[in-house]
């Protein structure tokens, strides 16, 4: 049964809130309730924090990394070893691959996985951008960080049929992530054990 709101407003909070991923209507409502027994200081701050983000975050254009700046400070840091290029398929494994403290190169991300079934094919990732990076010269290893799915691994096999003929070795994570497994929900240590024991990739 739909909820009925005695405030037009509240409603039009709940309905923006409620299209959040993971939110429904009742925790939307929650969250509504909650920030309007709040100082409005808080709710001002959300809102323009909010505003920010959406106005202020831009996209690498090297990597393809969340950057408020035109190149991300991974890919601006002269410390990182740009021949080494990890390939991943979102901003938030860029973040669990940092986080590890394993990683000293750089990445790419694909912004997605091929899957015919949701109509996700190759021109939709950003795998052209990766292959002109190789072909530029300087990159001398490319790691397949993708999760083991059905999708990470049709993903990983596409660019490696796309990478050869160049100069450079292609490996991936091992096994120390269940396949099957998310990049998302692995731990730590594991990750960074899986990049750190990265094995030539197998066809």
């Amino acid at each position: 049964m739909e909820q009925e709101f005695s405030s037009k407003l509240l409603e039009n909070a709940v309905s923006e809130l409620a299209r959040l991923p993971g939110v429904g209507r009742k925790t939307a409502l929650r969250l509504a309730l909650h920030l309007l027994r709040q100082d409005t200081d808080v709710a001002v701050g959300l809102g323009r924090a909010i505003i920010d983000l959406r106005e202020g975050i831009t996209y690498c254009r090297v990597c393809h990394n969340i950057s408020e700046t035109e190149i991300c400070p991974v890919c601006a840091n002269p410390a990182r070893d740009k021949s080494k290029v990890c390939v991943v398929e979102t901003v938030k494994d860029v973040m669990s691959f940092e986080n590890t403290r394993q990683f000293d190169g750089v990445y790419h991300v694909l912004g997605g996985l091929i899957s015919p079934i949701d109509g996700i094919g190759p021109d939709s990732l950003e795998i052209d951008s990766l292959i002109e990076r190789v072909s530029n010269g300087g990159i001398k290893e490319v790691i397949l960080a993708l999760s083991p799915t059905m999708e990470g691994d049709t993903t990983n096999f596409y660019i490696y049929r796309k990478l050869m003929g160049h100069d450079v070795v292609v490996t991936q994570l091992s096994r120390g992530v269940s396949v099957g497994n998310e990049i998302d929900y692995t731990d730590e240590v594991t990750l960074g054990r899986s990049l750190v024991n990265r094995v030539p990739f197998a066809k």
